[in-house]
């Protein structure tokens, strides 16, 4: 018969996952151990195969469900510009602003993402490379429709990656409590879009 599982066996999991995310963003994916990740949880190693069988489980349920987030984070975001009637730009920076402010919470989740894919079996690694190329689509079709003037089949790539190129490295500088704070980095990546920076 199969073991019940106990009414916070999801909380149980969550926090795992949230202390695995900064094991592996401190020191690594491959120098964490699961006998580290259970001290650190104030549990022990048979506690902690208790929910995941191996370390290599928790880093694709970490992933797995940070990519979902990802994918979910759109679907609100063209929702909402929906049902506010937003244009294409205003929901084009909607989309940063809305991401800007997950990596803001999720740095040690995103970290894991950037970094440690690579570690994956082949088939959970193609299931969150496949949902990485889902938001790389997502963003090119919501910037080819704010900005229809500029991006183009032949642009449309290097634009899009110039984007996850001003965003997605803000981990390792834009700092919560800093002079300048994710909200504030997110207008300036859509005034960038918007105007230039040759506009005032």
């Amino acid at each position: 018969m199969a073991r019940t599982k106990a009414p916070n066996h999801e909380s149980q999991r969550e926090q795992i996952l949230d202390v695995a995310a900064q094991a592996f963003a401190q020191s690594s994916y491959p120098s964490t151990s699961m006998s580290e990740l259970a001290a650190i949880c104030g549990t022990s190693k048979a506690r902690l195969y208790h929910y995941y069988a191996s370390k290599e489980a928790i880093l694709f349920d970490l992933l797995d469900r940070y990519t979902k987030r990802l994918m979910l984070i759109i679907a609100e975001v063209e929702a909402l510009g929906q049902r506010r009637n937003l244009s294409e730009q205003e929901t084009f920076a909607e989309l940063v602003r809305a991401f800007l402010h997950e990596y803001e919470t999720s740095q040690t989740r995103h970290i894991a993402l950037l970094n440690d894919v690579k570690f994956l079996a082949d088939e959970q690694r193609e299931i969150v490379l496949n949902r990485q190329r889902d938001v790389v689509a997502a963003f090119t079709r919501q910037l080819a429709r704010a900005y229809p003037q500029r991006v183009n089949k032949d642009n449309r790539t290097a634009l899009t990656m110039m984007l996850f190129g001003m965003i997605n490295w803000t981990f390792t500088w834009l700092k919560p409590g800093g002079r300048m704070g994710y909200r504030d980095f997110a207008e300036e990546v859509i005034q960038v879009f918007e105007h230039g920076l040759g506009a005032p």
